[in-house]
């Protein structure tokens, strides 16, 4: 990403992104909500620690909350909670982990664990803020949740309106909330029916679906990282029965994933995280979000990481191919554009003949543009071939790009050959045998 584009987006507070979908900073253990016909996402914001710059663990001072309403511009709403403005929370701690957030009665109420000050407890508590809107402003209360400790809040509320609170700390736990979402009504319980064995369960997201509870969370199974896993029940306390694998470990070895589901617009969506800015630093991660499906029965399918993500890209704004549906093979490489600042993006690497790359669902309007603009690098001077359509045939080419040679980066504008309306898969090939490196494509007049 170009630094005065990069610029811009800060300014505006508006991100148009693929996966991950926050592209200028930080967001792990997304939680996605749905208020107002938008979907708000709530993420913890890793950070490089300012106390101890090479401490490698999680570091967390503040939460921002982001939303969208066709999970493509997302915008910025800026810190809602910080470390040095909660009475309860050890300031120097940086450990404001995993939150969640939920409306009732026009009330947005925002729960997030941290280290507590020794007078208000031990280890990590849950607290809560409460906000008229749910970009805040969020007003925390003075003391944590009573009788909570742990991490990693979810609350639910069922439809006969009762609200329940879900934890882990030396196990997995719940409890029921008292109408004022402040406080828990009786004891703890210890959740029922998850499989033995395994290593940590952390991160438990609650959610319902045509009657079924779905209880989900992150799981170390077999001793190497976090898969999600999920199991049913038929009430928001349990007992829960085994499910199975929503999401495989990362085969990089980013050791965490942490997740949410929400339903929006007719289709559920999974949000979860990986370390795409910081390959070599898995404690610094970046949210995603994937569509998810369910089997007749109730059982969820797979879901397989993709870098395209969600959403329809308009054409008129730059695309990033690298964020790409499918690929011809090796042919394409995709590798940062600038290793010492990630939040630049990624560029596509076309090397070889009949290279290619697709990207799905790009929005051409009704009408139809004039002009395709490149930002493009190469070397030798090379040809690029534009597709709109399902395939790659000859009957589907829309432009030509011829690409100079050139020691630097470039954009060329090029004509659009025939007419390009609705939304179209784009396919870009390498036409001869000279590469051609890629940052994005734009349409126009």
């Amino acid at each position: 990403m170009k630094k005065s584009l990069l610029l811009l987006l800060l300014i505006s507070g508006v991100v148009s992104a693929q996966n991950p979908f926050i592209r200028d900073q930080f967001t792990a253990d997304p939680t996605a909500k749905v208020f107002n016909g938008r979907v708000y996402v709530f993420p913890s914001h890793d950070i490089i620690s300012p106390v101890e710059p090479e401490r490698k663990w999680f570091s967390m001072e503040d939460y921002h909350v982001f939303s969208s309403d066709n999970l493509t511009d997302w915008t910025d709403h800026g810190v809602i909670v910080t470390q040095n403005k909660i009475p309860w929370v050890r300031e120097d701690s940086y450990a404001m982990w995993a939150p969640d957030a939920i409306e009732k009665d026009g009330k947005y109420y925002f729960y997030f664990p941290a280290a507590a000050k020794p007078e208000f407890g031990q280890g990590f508590m849950i607290g809560v803020a409460v906000a008229d809107k749910p970009e805040g402003p969020y007003i925390p209360e003075e003391k944590p949740i009573n009788g909570v400790n742990g991490i990693d809040p979810c609350v639910f509320i069922d439809r006969d309106g009762q609200a329940y609170l879900y934890w882990c700390g030396r196990g997995m736990w719940m409890a029921k909330l008292k109408s004022n979402m402040t406080e828990i009504d009786g004891e703890p319980q210890e959740i029922q029916g998850l499989p033995a064995g395994g290593g940590l369960k952390e991160g438990p997201f609650v959610f319902e679906r045509n009657g079924v509870y779905y209880y989900t969370y992150p799981w170390v199974r077999n001793n190497t990282t976090e898969l999600l896993y999920y199991c049913t029940g038929d009430s928001p306390m349990g007992p829960f029965r085994d499910g199975g694998v929503i999401m495989d470990e990362w085969a990089d070895g980013c050791w965490t994933n942490h997740h949410s589901f929400v339903a929006y617009n007719g289709q559920w969506y999974l949000f979860y995280h990986h370390n795409d800015y910081s390959p070599d630093f898995d404690k610094n991660r970046s949210a995603r979000v994937d569509s998810v499906r369910f089997n007749p029965d109730g059982s969820i399918q797979k879901v397989i990481p993709t870098l395209r993500g969600v959403g329809i890209t308009d054409a008129a704004k730059e695309i990033h191919l690298d964020r790409y549906t499918s690929i011809s093979d090796s042919a394409v490489i995709v590798t940062f554009l600038n290793p010492a600042n990630t939040f630049e993006g990624w560029k596509t690497i076309l090397s070889k003949d009949a290279a290619w790359v697709r990207y799905n669902s790009v929005d051409f309007g009704q009408n139809s543009p004039q002009k395709i603009n490149a930002r493009v690098y190469s070397a030798r001077g090379g040809t690029l071939v534009v597709y709109a359509g399902k395939d790659t045939s000859a009957e589907s080419v829309i432009a030509k790009i011829a690409v100079p040679a050139s020691g630097k980066w470039s954009i060329i504008n090029a004509e659009v050959l025939k007419t390009v309306k609705g939304i179209q898969d784009l396919s870009v090939s390498l036409e001869g045998d000279k590469p051609v490196q890629v940052d994005w494509i734009s349409f126009g007049d």
